[in-house]
């Protein structure tokens, strides 16, 4: 099995359930770009940074059972569940490319507490980095006019990134 697919499982095992495609496109990136082990490429589109190899790789590690994508209904839009299958699970078990300890489990459940909408605001600021807060302030605003992002949300999203590579990097110093 490829590394990366490893790392998908890994991290949807310490999740436990991801609801939603664009959530799920969202915690990989943001949790690369705080340095977790995922090396998907992203490119922006209209919901923030998307990665056609996650999408492929999810399908892919569908097709080998070793995960569930249930679809559901709801209120007149398409959501996917998903989930590590116990094939999954066991395949986990046997190698030793998992990756989370403690810290990077806190930061992967606060990131999956999120909601999808919140986390394209903070997949978008990442992406828009290094530039300047007040220009990623200007571009977010003209990029996501739609989602009517305050300065609140966007200060909540900084404060957060900022936390979470904190955790992670002190994780990667303890271990």
């Amino acid at each position: 099995m490829l590394t990366e697919h490893v790392h998908i499982m890994s991290l949807l095992g310490t999740a436990e359930e991801i609801v939603g495609r664009k959530k799920f496109q969202k915690v990989v990136y943001i949790g690369k770009q705080l340095g977790m082990p995922f090396h998907e490429k992203y490119g922006f589109h209209m919901y923030g940074p998307y990665s056609e190899e996650l999408t492929i790789r999810l399908d892919e590690l569908k097709q080998f059972g070793f995960i569930r994508e249930t679809h559901e209904e709801c209120s007149g839009y398409s959501q996917y569940r998903y989930q590590l299958a116990e094939s999954g699970r066991e395949y986990l078990t046997k190698t030793t490319r998992s990756w989370t300890c403690d810290d990077e489990k806190v930061v992967v459940d606060e990131l999956n507490a999120c909601t999808s909408k919140f986390l394209e605001l903070t997949a978008t600021i990442l992406y828009l980095q290094p530039a300047s807060k007040e220009e990623v302030i200007e571009r977010v605003w003209t990029l996501k006019k739609t989602q009517n992002y305050s300065l609140e949300d966007i200060n909540e999203a900084y404060a957060l990134i900022a936390r979470w590579k904190q955790s992670i990097a002190e994780s990667t110093l303890t271990h």
